[in-house]
């Protein structure tokens, strides 16, 4: 396969199941197999930023997933939209709640994604929270 070929964005099926698995990650309490879904869905030195807290790189990631999770202990995150992509970015809505019961939180994230096909940037946007969420 040439340069050229391996260098373009991860077509909208990829991105897709990028997005899932970036989900996955937000979802996975094993912290060993968080950090194997981070690596799968992240750069090395990619970030994450959104109106409450930000992350850099795998470590950094993980630690704000981390958080999270003790945060919100049983709480599961949803894909709800399908994923829309242009060129290297990509958007989706996302919700955050108990299984099988109304969503807490919704958001939507916009990424950049790398030329292997993972995360290189996230930006998180809370469009629907309880007050005093942060």
């Amino acid at each position: 396969m040439s340069a050229a070929i391996q260098a373009q964005p991860a077509p909208v099926a990829d991105a897709a199941t990028l997005a899932d698995r970036y989900l996955a990650a937000w979802n996975e309490t094993d912290a060993v197999c968080r950090r194997e879904l981070i690596a799968l869905a992240w750069t090395e030195s990619a970030s994450y930023v959104d109106p409450l807290m930000r992350g850099d790189g795998h470590a950094g990631i993980d630690a704000m997933i981390a958080a999270v999770q003790a945060k919100f202990p049983g709480l599961r995150f949803t894909r709800v939209s399908p994923v829309d992509a242009h060129g290297e970015h990509l958007r989706f809505t996302w919700e955050l709640g108990p299984a099988g019961e109304p969503a807490l939180v919704v958001g939507t994230d916009f990424a950049t994604m790398s030329a292997d096909g993972r995360l290189a940037r996230m930006t998180g946007f809370i469009d629907r929270a309880p007050a005093g969420l942060a």
